[in-house]
Formats: C-alpha cells, structure tokens, sequence
C-alpha cells in the first residue's frame, strides 16, 4: 500500500511511562519515537511484558505517559482533561478486546448502537439502521437479533469490531483480537482488519500472531519498554 500520500495520524514523541515501586521506579515505555500513518495497518509485537498494551494504552488515551508528546490526527491526547479525553475517545477511538467484552443482556444490534447513544454521534432515528450496516459489513447481519452468548468466538469479534466501528472512528485498536479464536476464524478477523485499512482507517494491533505478519504494512517490536531495531515497514 502506498502511503506517499497519507498523512501522519498517530505521532509519538520521546514518551516514557514510569510507575513507583517499593523498590524504585519501573520504566514501562522508554523514550518511544512512533509515527503511523492514516490506512497504515500495524502490529505491535513482543514478549508479555515487554509493554506492548501500555503502549497500546498511551495511543488511546485510556493511560498518560509520564512525559512526552501523543498527538492524534493533530490533537494533543496528552494535554487533554479527562472529561474532554474521554469523550474524544468515544469518537476517534475504536477498541477491540481479546474476550470480546459484549454486554450479555443486549443483543448484538444494541451492542452496536450503544456507542452512538453515548456519543450522540448520529441522530437516533439513524442509529439502528447504521448498526444493521455495520453488522452487514462485517458479515453477521443474520446475528442482529441474538444475545452474545449465543454466538461463536469469531461471531462475537465480529460483532465487536462493529461495535468499534459505531462512531467511525479514524483509529482502530484491538489488544489480542485473536488469543481466542482458531486460526481459520483468526485469519478472517485478520482480513477483516485489513478491508478497514484499505478503507482509510488506521488500523493498530496487539499480536503474538506470528503467522499474520504479511498482513501489516508496518511491525512495531518492543523489548523491555523499547522499539527495537527490527521495526520494519513494508
């Protein structure tokens, strides 16, 4: 994918993150330096604890770094007040959990409308029929009216990523989205992913997927806190 063309959407800049210790302080990002660019899918790799989801955390607002500049689609997230940031992150932020977190008493449908009724993004008139759409795009329509236990483990990502999708957001984020799914169903998640790149939005994985690297347009290693060299674009 060319991306000659496209702007800067998320930049990082000397970020560290440190948390107190009884003996000390632990450095859980040092000194990251992070550019991804709009419609770029990329993957952040590296052993547990290496701090690929505190890394993940900082891009989305939802942890702030010690010290260090986050900026998203231009905006400061670092400088942010909380009641701004998060209601900047129910519109610009799209998030995929491993277990799928959907709320078990709301149908799939409901679960898709519920970011829109937080946000008040869309009119409500609008707003289930945008789920519907939503769920037509990621292939589960005929799920709409079913509960989240009813579902298989790929349905209910599924389900998640159009719940994700709800505000449309120009980042996507997903910690783990396939540590529960069988490698077939990983590897439509995988694609599915890769349609919402190509579509134009920035797409940013955690993954131990080592089999899915052909699917990135950039890897992003880390090793006890920091990128390492092998940070590759493609």
């Amino acid at each position: 994918m060319d991306h000659s063309e496209k702007k800067e959407l998320v930049e990082l800049a000397h970020v560290n993150k440190t948390f107190p210790l009884a003996s000390g302080t632990f450095t859980a990002l040092d000194n990251i330096d992070l550019k991804i660019a709009q419609g770029q899918m990329a993957a952040i790799t590296g052993k547990s604890g290496s701090g690929k989801s505190t890394l993940l955390n900082i891009i989305s607002g939802i942890d702030q770094p010690t010290d260090g500049k986050v900026a998203i689609d231009g905006v400061r997230i670092d400088k942010l007040p909380e009641g701004d940031l998060a209601s900047w992150r129910g519109k610009n932020m799209g998030v995929v959990f491993q277990f799928f977190q959907l709320l078990p008493t709301l149908t799939i449908l409901e679960n898709v409308v519920l970011p829109m009724d937080f946000c008040n993004t869309y009119p409500r008139r609008e707003r289930k029929g945008r789920a519907e759409l939503l769920l037509e795009q990621v292939g589960i329509i005929d799920q709409a009216d079913k509960f989240p236990s009813t579902l298989s483990g790929g349905q209910q990502q599924r389900a998640a990523v159009a719940r994700a999708l709800a505000n449309d957001p120009p980042v996507i984020i997903a910690d783990e989205p396939t540590g529960n799914l069988d490698s077939h169903t990983a590897s439509s998640i995988f694609e599915l992913f890769g349609h919402l790149s190509q579509s134009g939005k920035t797409v940013i994985i955690v993954t131990h997927e080592k089999d899915f690297r052909h699917a990135f347009d950039k890897i992003i290693a880390i090793s006890d806190g920091a990128i390492v060299p092998e940070n590759i674009t493609a």
